[in-house]
């Protein structure tokens, strides 16, 4: 009896790095806006939190609608970039938008060049070297350090969330997560 033999051939997922980058950089630069928009209109006053119930409203809703909003901006840039075809594709390019932004916004943390982008992303970076240290008898320092380390993650989850929807919504398929189902299978 002959052997019969199948080969499993992968199926590359294809990267446009031109794609990604001016989807991160759409990014950054939309974080921006709505930081200095929110710093504008007075919405994010607080530098520091030490209780979250003391936030205004209007800070918070401005800090979580900025992070999001901008890497649904990136998300989308980076999937229009790359041009038609499967969601995954563009799904693809804007979570991997959102992952060139991260050193980037580390290094702009690690300089103290956080102000543009309001509180939430300020838990990314301790004090820079060249600023005052921290008064160690303080006891909101911990409480401070720790606000601002849950702000920064829900940021930058709210931004993965926001790159991947914003990288579907490029693609131009539905927005169902049945859709897979009804479409004719393709390998680009």
């Amino acid at each position: 009896m002959a052997e019969v033999r199948t080969t499993v051939v992968p199926v590359s997922w294809p990267v446009n790095w031109s794609a990604i980058w001016i989807g991160a950089l759409a990014a950054l630069a939309a974080g921006a806006l709505f930081g200095l928009l929110g710093s504008a209109v007075g919405a994010q006053t607080e530098t520091r939190v030490v209780n979250w119930h003391k936030v205004r409203l209007g800070a918070l809703v401005m800090s979580v609608f900025g992070s999001f909003l901008a890497y649904v901006i990136g998300g989308w840039v980076a999937g229009k970039v790359r041009g038609a075809g499967r969601a995954e594709d563009s799904m693809l390019h804007g979570a991997v938008a959102w992952l060139v932004t991260i050193p980037i916004l580390l290094m702009l943390a690690a300089v103290g060049a956080m102000n543009a982008y309001g509180v939430w992303y300020g838990g990314l970076a301790g004090t820079p070297a060249w600023a005052p240290p921290v008064i160690s008898g303080d006891p909101h320092t911990a409480i401070i350090a720790r606000n601002g380390a849950m702000a920064a993650f829900a940021a930058l989850l709210l931004g993965l969330i926001g790159s991947v929807i914003g990288g579907w919504m490029a693609s131009g398929e539905r927005m169902t997560f049945t859709h897979y189902r009804t479409r004719t299978t393709t390998h680009f």
